[in-house]
């Protein structure tokens, strides 16, 4: 898996496919793995990581739906181009909801406290 560091915890609350969706978009978004990058194709990570092919699958729509790659039939999953535009999309999100929690007259620590509540459901 050239440069990608995955780890599943089978502990965790968190189910695996979003365990390993997480690991992928951030590591898109921080271009650790850079635009143009071939992920590894589904059965082939799922054997790495020992998760199911159907869970590797769902990651891949997953982060395909956000626009962070783009299956090219079969010449496999890529990061796309537009991945690193999430991260200002996130940015322009975050200003238009401090701009709101601003005009509703909230304090910044129960707009942050909202945020996270969102975050976690």
């Amino acid at each position: 898996m050239s440069g990608m560091r995955l780890e599943i915890d089978p502990e965790s609350a968190t189910p695996p496919y979003e365990q390993l969706r997480g690991q992928l978009a951030r590591q898109i978004n921080d271009a650790e793995l850079a635009a143009g990058t071939r992920l590894p194709p589904v059965r082939t990570l799922a054997a790495e990581i020992g998760l199911a092919a159907n869970t590797v699958a769902r990651t891949y729509r997953e982060l395909e739906e956000a626009g962070l790659v783009e299956t090219r039939g079969r010449a496999g999953t890529f990061v796309s181009a537009a991945g690193s535009k999430s991260r200002q999309k996130a940015q322009r999100a975050a200003g238009q909801y401090a701009d709101t929690v601003g005009r509703l007259g909230l304090d910044t620590e129960e707009a942050l406290r909202i945020v996270e509540a969102a975050l976690r459901s």
